[in-house]
């Protein structure tokens, strides 16, 4: 990027978008938006396979007699 441009506040084609709202009973309410870039998915991606990596490792650790 050169300087003095930026991409901030453009709407770009690549990112994803969703909406999620939910109503519960009379009085409770959610609403979310969320907006991610691939580079974004690629990253929220490498974290939920390490997490979930990480955790296969606990478990088979503390399954196994001392």
């Amino acid at each position: 990027m050169k300087h003095g441009h930026s991409t901030a506040g453009r709407p770009s084609s690549d990112i994803q978008q969703a909406h999620l709202s939910l109503t519960i009973g009379k009085r409770m309410r959610l609403a979310v938006d969320v907006r991610v870039t691939p580079r974004g998915l690629l990253a929220i991606g490498g974290l939920v396979s390490a997490i979930l990596l990480s955790t296969a490792v606990v478990v088979h650790s503390a399954r196994r007699p001392a």
